[in-house]
């Protein structure tokens, strides 16, 4: 498996593990998805609400790359989170909209990458303002790694609350 198709895997999987993670969270009453339980972001809710916002600040760095992905132009419209612990939808059903908006964002992305914008420097600001410059590639596993590290979070949540979210595992999309 080349590089790219390993980004389109994740990218799949993303999808794939948000859909199961939104159905399962709407089994729970808004009280209990948004009941703090001592997580890194308190509740189940403000653990999704961090993956989007995450996940839009990351999108809205990618498309500064110099290949110029049209794909992700939709995001000028957003603005960019200034906080991610902030609830920016306090509704899961607003969220999953979000949720699912930004997945298809990413599925259409994903295949406009070429195997040469991957070995760029990407050139972004931090969420405190401070200049960076990391190897594209490399941003890319983070961006992947940082969702299923907070899903694996949300999914213990869940799992607490009483809430089976199913396989979990990478190995269940490849083939």
């Amino acid at each position: 498996m080349n590089r790219i198709e390993h980004i389109a895997l994740m990218a799949s999987y993303n999808q794939w593990m948000n859909r199961k993670l939104y159905d399962a969270a709407g089994t729970l009453s808004d009280a209990e998805l948004g009941m703090d339980r001592n997580a890194f972001f308190g509740s189940i809710l403000g653990t999704l609400n961090h993956l989007a916002l995450g996940d839009t600040v990351w999108l809205k760095r990618f498309a500064l790359h110099p290949a110029g992905y049209s794909v992700l132009a939709p995001l000028d419209a957003i603005a960019t989170p200034t906080d991610l612990k902030q609830l920016a939808f306090a509704d899961i059903r607003e969220l999953g909209v979000r949720r699912a908006w930004l997945d298809q964002l990413i599925i259409a992305w994903v295949p406009t990458v070429q195997e040469a914008d991957l070995d760029h420097r990407l050139h972004y600001h931090n969420m405190r303002g401070m200049a960076a410059d990391k190897p594209f590639f490399s941003l890319l596993v983070h961006f992947f790694n940082h969702q299923t590290h907070h899903r694996g979070q949300a999914t213990t949540l869940l799992t607490q609350a009483g809430v089976d979210v199913g396989d979990t595992d990478l190995l269940a999309l490849i083939d």
